[in-house]
């Protein structure tokens, strides 16, 4: 059994840390997570923090839950997850819920039930996701919810820094780009976001090029994402060397990100 405490310096494939993270983290429909919340993103949004994630990025603030899925969190079923949300967004006054904290997108039929319960309610859900698992398949059993919205965030700019941020194989990049051919395929709402922290104005261009062949006009729609420097996060950059080229404190992050 592949053991998940993954160090940065070999490469994986994110694809089998997930089959054996989806082993840890859910079972029959529950899920593990490990906090419910409301967070300032999109205008206000309600939270559930899942444990568990194929992707060891350097940047990464919820690094517990990730690397230590059996330790962290409990169980919840689907109805457990949104009637918290819906708690939640009741009480602050919201009307977006999303699933955050790790990677969503494990435990795929537990993510579908709550996707329905989103469904019959007047909220929207923001799908924020790596992509890695978002295969044709996958893509195709989120078309049949108008209320979600799919944010694939790219983790970096080529499949070079893609491999130097997570420390998975750099081929793996590519199923980032095609988790989102694949929702354009199905009909499924979709935008990219890339972590621009670590990456050339050269590579950049390469990253909008390369959304220009997926769809043309894509590239207009990337969101920006950098580095918020939480302790943690100040910690892990410095024990692997890599520097951000632009990073924010987490009280300073420019309105127009948030």
């Amino acid at each position: 059994m592949m053991n998940i405490h993954i160090k940065l310096t070999m490469t994986y494939d994110p694809l089998k840390v997930a089959a054996q993270l989806e082993r840890i983290v859910t079972k029959d429909d529950t899920r593990k997570y490990y906090r419910f919340r409301a967070d300032r993103w999109y205008g206000g949004i309600a939270t559930a923090d899942c444990v568990g994630c194929p992707l060891k990025c350097v940047f990464c603030w919820s690094d517990f839950p990730r690397d230590r899925p059996k330790k962290a969190g409990k169980f919840y079923t689907p109805e457990d997850v949104f009637n918290r949300l819906d708690a939640i967004a009741r009480k602050r006054s919201l009307a977006q819920l999303r699933i955050s904290g790790n990677e969503p997108t494990l435990g795929k039929e537990h993510l579908l039930k709550v996707l329905e319960l989103v469904e019959q309610s007047d909220y929207s859900f923001m799908l924020e996701t790596s992509g890695v698992l978002i295969d044709e398949e996958y893509a195709r059993s989120l078309a049949p919810f108008k209320n979600a919205h799919v944010r694939v965030s790219l983790k970096g700019t080529t499949p070079e820094e893609f491999s130097k941020l997570t420390g998975a194989r750099s081929e793996a990049f590519k199923l980032q780009l095609d988790a989102i051919a694949h929702c354009l395929d199905a009909s499924v709402s979709v935008h990219p976001s890339a972590m621009l922290s670590f990456s050339s104005k050269e590579n950049v261009q390469k990253l909008l090029d390369q959304l220009e062949s997926v769809k043309p006009g894509l590239s207009r729609h990337l969101e920006e994402e950098y580095v918020i420097l939480y302790p943690n996060v100040i910690k892990k950059l410095k024990g692997v060397d890599i520097k951000p080229r632009i990073a924010y404190r987490p009280d300073g992050v420019p309105l127009k990100l948030i």
